[in-house]
């Protein structure tokens, strides 16, 4: 099969957005084969995709409103690539003197300043909580520049274009409804998507075990989710978007070719499997480089596991949005700990190519997928089921100890509540939900993120739910905006039992490496760690309360009793604060409801 269309700067692969089969009909087709007589196929397939897509918006333009976006996508990044096929030399050559300036004029970098302590004093006036947000980003910014290996090498470029890219990926995604809607669309069809496990996993395992049992719910999810990421590696989709994201991250910050594919890559797939990208190159690059893949792989998570953690009920926007904004913060503290002091031979992207792999069809590529995630499931249950062991046996012993200082509720999460609770607390969590969120902290860093998220599921459940906020001495949940923060702040890779992960993965790859990697793996745990947590404490800056009913009088007339929940709760809440002034006003004012009081 030939193709009509093939980008000169980008190796073998081909482009498919949104539905696959939609893709083939439209021909949007790349192979590194010669161009030949297939043109009149494609054109015939376009042409086909364009009187269905004209169909389809006639019959009823809301219902294809999807496709139309997609649709709208595909026509903008063909256009752009053919554009840079004939006139991207040209351009390239008239702009590169007034693009290098602009990237590293101070001018623009102070008036950028200026502009978001401008912006942060008009909008905290709403909301002073985003200021502790603000306070604890730049606390974790200078321990990370007081860690740094190289002081007087760092490049404060590629410090503050990824500081400035994560601000404004969070500006669109948190703050701005298009963002907020788009990034909700997209989790709530991705649950969709997902939902399909079922369809296999029922007919595997029985309906009764998928809604009973945690492995045959979730981990099957993780299965579906590998096999359809090895069919677009193969259809050559992930290495473009990949190529495209991290030629982003390399023109603005200045990094080299291979730490930002590594990185780039690491949006979509695992801390093994983005290094994977960057095999052939591996053993050349510098110490600061691996150290950045190594950051990259610790301040992300892999997607198969993504919809594991959306299956527990975890905000599905909220945890694309935390992949998506770690890349360039990952890439921009990986910079100011472990700067650049030797001569990197990937400064250019050329000679740096993604290859398609080695299956030969669709099929095999399905299957491949599936049949790689057997071993990453296994290990989430074997992780799962060691660890929540050690945890209560941990618990159990301390209970016993502190019993004997009359301290029998000693457990592991108190201690960490108790340690990491400024941190929380800095992050953006109010103080009466810091200690939760920094019990969830310590089991994400000291067990895994897995076991974290699949607690914060219970809270957000015990929320939704309408239970009542205190049981006792005891919190039952945490407020939306500590949600919010902690997804991000566990969204990561970076715990205790992923250095044996890493290094595993990246010794196979290149044994004669290993003491060199072993000697910067725990620094790039600390700084993958902090990552996840600037980005929660820039989750905490840019929050503002959304969905949240305006009207609880209106909303309490009308809503059904019989069942509970979080709304109902806070409006309630509401109307009992409110009583304890009704007795004023009834010694004021006659009304019938003064005649109800007890």
């Amino acid at each position: 099969m030939a193709a009509c269309y093939k980008p000169a700067s980008e190796p073998a692969s081909l482009t498919a957005v949104g539905l696959l089969s939609s893709a083939h009909v439209m021909g949007i087709v790349v192979w590194d084969e010669e161009e030949t007589a297939g043109c009149e196929g494609w054109f015939a397939r376009g042409l086909t995709y364009v009187c269905y897509f004209i169909a389809a918006c006639y019959l009823g333009f809301q219902r294809a409103l999807a496709l139309v976006v997609i649709t709208g996508l595909v026509v903008f990044f063909v256009g752009w690539s053919l554009f840079q096929k004939h006139c991207g030399a040209k351009l390239v050559k008239l702009l590169s003197p007034c693009w290098k300036c602009f990237l590293n004029s101070w001018v623009f970098l102070m008036a950028v300043l200026v502009g978001l302590i401008v912006w942060l004093a008009l909008d905290t006036s709403k909301r002073p909580e985003q200021l502790i947000s603000f306070a604890g980003l730049c606390a974790l910014v200078l321990f990370l520049f007081a860690c740094s290996k190289h002081h007087g090498a760092v490049s404060w470029r590629a410090v503050f274009w990824g500081l400035g890219l994560e601000f404004v990926l969070g500006i669109f995604i948190i703050r701005t409804d298009p963002g907020f809607a788009a990034f909700q669309w997209l989790g709530d069809q991705i649950q969709i998507f997902l939902s399909y496990t079922t369809a296999g996993s029922s007919f595997v395992f029985g309906e009764t075990l998928i809604t009973q049992a945690f492995a045959f719910q979730a981990l099957p999810i993780v299965v579906f989710f590998s096999c359809v990421m090895s069919i677009l590696y193969y259809l050559g989709f992930m290495q473009w978007i990949i190529l495209k994201i991290s030629w982003v991250l390399q023109v603005t910050m200045g990094t080299t070719a291979t730490e930002t594919l590594s990185v780039a890559g690491n949006i979509f797939v695992g801390q093994t499997e983005a290094p994977l990208l960057v095999l052939p190159y591996l053993a050349d690059m510098t110490l600061s480089e691996v150290h950045a893949v190594m950051t990259g792989g610790f301040s992300t998570i892999a997607g198969s596991v993504m919809g594991a953690y959306m299956s527990f009920g975890i905000d599905p926007s909220s945890l694309i949005a935390a992949s998506v904004m770690a890349a360039p913060c990952a890439l921009a503290m990986a910079k100011l700990v472990y700067p650049e002091v030797e001569e990197s031979k990937f400064k250019s992207e050329e000679g740096v190519k993604l290859t398609r792999g080695e299956e030969q069809n669709i099929l095999e590529a399905a299957s491949n997928g599936a049949a790689a995630s057997v071993g990453l499931v296994a290990n989430i249950a074997a992780n799962l089921i060691a660890f929540l062991a050690v945890l209560k046996f941990i618990n159990a012993a301390l209970s016993w100890f502190g019993s004997l200082v009359n301290i029998p509720d000693l457990s592991f999460q108190i201690i960490c509540s108790y340690i990491l609770m400024p941190v929380a607390f800095l992050m953006g969590a109010d103080w009466a939900d810091a200690p939760l969120v920094a019990e969830l902290l310590g089991i994400k860093i000291f067990l895994n993120e897995f076991v974290a998220y699949e607690q914060l599921s219970k809270y957000k459940k015990n929320r939704l739910a309408g239970l009542e906020e205190w049981s006792g001495s005891h919190k039952q949940w945490i407020s939306v905006r500590a949600e919010v923060i902690t997804t991000f702040a566990l969204c990561g890779f970076a715990n205790l039992s992923s250095i044996g992960i890493m290094l595993g993965g990246l010794t196979s790859m290149i044994p004669q490496r290993k003491s060199e990697f072993a000697s910067i793996v725990l620094r790039a745990l600390l700084t993958g760690a902090c990552v996840s947590m600037l980005n929660a404490c820039v989750a905490g800056i840019l929050y503002v309360p959304r969905g949240e009913v305006a009207d609880c009088p209106g909303f309490l007339n009308t809503v059904n009793f019989n069942t509970t929940s979080y709304d109902i709760y806070r409006c309630c809440r509401q109307l009992f604060a409110h009583l304890a002034s009704l007795s004023n006003c009834c010694g004021h004012y006659n009304n019938t409801v003064c005649a109800m009081k007890p």
